[in-house]
């Protein structure tokens, strides 16, 4: 954890609070230019001056998104690559559990639509920058523990049965997962590793927010966001030899995707329509 990051270019969504917040932060002092993503403005600013003060780094940015808005990520995601800076880390941090079903204006499910919908997006729309800077470019993507309950499932915007937004987030988790799995095979050879983690219970806004009886349950026993944070910053700060791409990680060290007798493995063999479903929902150009 030593490693410096001097001269390199990070990109953290949903950094003005919990573990995304850490995060930043804790690329910052390691030296990283840090880009952070982040929905409010106002919030955004305040933390950007605390990351600012606290690390004595000034090279730390804020941008402006929405990631419930598939249109305004790819504004984002425009605006980002025309700089044409290599970036060798993209943290795809940001989420939600709402647990009424509500559409974005777009037509998505919410929970989808950031979860999802926006990671795949931007991250599909920034590979240009990740490949300027291969061999070290990394992409980690923070999952859940809640997918190990979920298997790999079509119905992405919970359009059949009754919507349960805990399961939807599950599901979300688990196609995160899956999508890091995906995305180290298909861009193999171009210098990108690509990583998902689970960062514990934490005491997150979110968690404090969107499951107030677990919270409740676990006063005192949840991890604070920069524990949460840790193996985010560790896969960062790491060799990428000593990683490997499409694996899942929870404290430094990789981790099953996949409870014995859970039934879960053989869904992931579902990826690659649930991935052309996803790129005509964002209408991304079909893969060639």
């Amino acid at each position: 954890m030593q490693i410096r990051l001097d001269g390199k270019n990070c990109l953290v969504t949903g950094a003005n609070s919990g573990i995304g917040f850490a995060t930043a932060e804790g690329l910052a002092s390691h030296g990283a230019t840090v880009y952070m993503l982040c929905r409010n403005k106002e919030r955004g600013e305040a933390a950007l001056n605390q990351i600012r003060s606290k690390t004595g780094n000034e090279n730390v940015h804020l941008e402006i998104c929405d990631l419930s808005s598939i249109n305004e990520v790819k504004s984002f995601a425009t605006k980002f690559t025309s700089m044409d800076k290599p970036l060798h880390v993209l943290v795809n941090n940001a989420g939600l559990l709402e647990h009424k079903r509500d559409t974005t204006t777009e037509g998505l499910e919410l929970n989808f639509a950031v979860n999802v919908a926006a990671p795949y997006t931007l991250t599909e729309l920034v590979m240009p920058l990740l490949e300027k800077a291969a061999p070290d470019a990394r992409v980690i993507t923070v999952s859940s523990g809640g997918m190990y309950t979920e298997q790999l499932n079509k119905d992405l915007q919970f359009s059949e049965g009754d919507f349960d937004g805990t399961r939807q987030y599950a599901r979300n988790k688990r196609v995160q997962v899956a999508l890091t799995e995906w995305w180290a095979e298909k861009y193999n050879s171009k210098g990108v590793g690509f990583y998902s983690m689970h960062p514990g219970w934490a005491d997150t806004p979110g968690v404090t927010k969107s499951l107030p009886g677990l919270s409740e349950k676990l006063s005192g026993n949840l991890r604070s966001n920069n524990e949460g944070a840790d193996t985010v910053v560790w896969l960062a700060l790491q060799p990428k030899e000593k990683l490997s791409s499409g694996a899942f990680y929870f404290d430094r060290a990789e981790a099953p995707k996949h409870l014995k007798f859970a039934g879960t493995a053989a869904s992931h063999s579902q990826i690659n329509p649930i991935v052309d479903s996803i790129r005509s929902i964002c209408c991304l150009p079909a893969l060639g």
